[in-house]
């Protein structure tokens, strides 16, 4: 029998019930708090009936989804030791963390805003990220410019 590494991945997850998307069930599991599930599906429908309301030429998991990808960040620094100094070494992103690191941004921005329900704050920060606005798009570029900065010790990267 051959050995299989045990990855968790995300095509382990079951689509969401309500949009039948295993990326909507991924963030759904990553917005809870304290196993409160059906609390973390409640905030999320109702942030998908708001961006329903407001942006009328695409369905609400296509902006969902497409606010994801706009996140996602291509490069990041990474600190590597060489000789005795640290360098921020520019390294590409590997597809599962461009996703993790997608979905955190947009819910770290979604809970500092403060003033609204968690499902209005959400729901403004995906149309802002859908539009390439927000805040968490200005950490994806805050990412790049850090690289790009960076960027004369991408030979270090190995």
């Amino acid at each position: 029998m051959a050995y299989k590494k045990w990855t968790k991945s995300v095509e382990m997850f079951r689509p969401d019930p309500q949009f039948n998307s295993v990326l909507a069930a991924k963030f759904i599991n990553c917005m809870m708090w304290q196993g409160k599930k059906s609390v973390a599906q409640h905030i999320f429908s109702d942030a998908m009936e708001i961006i329903a309301e407001r942006v009328k030429d695409a369905s609400p998991i296509e902006v969902f989804e497409t606010a994801l990808s706009n996140v996602k960040p291509n490069i990041e620094v990474r600190s590597r030791r060489v000789g005795g100094s640290n360098y921020q070494v520019p390294m590409p992103v590997n597809r599962r963390r461009q996703q993790s690191l997608a979905i955190r941004w947009v819910l770290e921005a979604a809970r500092a805003k403060k003033g609204k329900p968690m499902a209005h704050r959400l729901a403004s920060e995906l149309m802002d990220a859908f539009r390439g606005e927000g805040a968490a798009m200005t950490k994806r570029e805050n990412v790049h410019k850090m690289a790009d900065a960076n960027k004369a010790f991408a030979h270090f990267a190995w």
